[in-house]
């Protein structure tokens, strides 16, 4: 204890960011301040998760920019597009 989902998705923010990275085109480059916007929530909300989001590979730094792209290879990013899939497969909707 904690589940990695709970590690993950512990805060409503860090959920609402991984919602707008999943929604992103695949290599679309983006900024803390864009990806608050995006997500719909504040830029230190981003800050806070950025670190962790980072470590496991769900998003990556853009070389020598003070930028992001959201990496959907990793094996995170994996497992978050495949529980977005099956949920969206069931039709559950919000």
């Amino acid at each position: 204890y904690p589940t990695g989902w709970l590690v993950l998705a512990k805060n409503e923010s860090a959920a609402k960011i991984i919602d707008a990275l999943l929604d992103l085109h695949r290599h679309r480059e983006f900024n803390q301040t864009e990806l608050a916007k995006m997500a719909n929530v504040s830029r230190q909300s981003v800050a806070n998760h950025r670190e962790l989001l980072l470590s496991v590979g769900v998003i990556e730094e853009v070389q020598n920019t003070s930028r992001y792209r959201f990496n959907p290879e990793s094996e995170v990013s994996k497992a978050i597009i495949r529980l977005d899939g099956a949920m969206n497969a069931a039709g559950l909707e919000v």
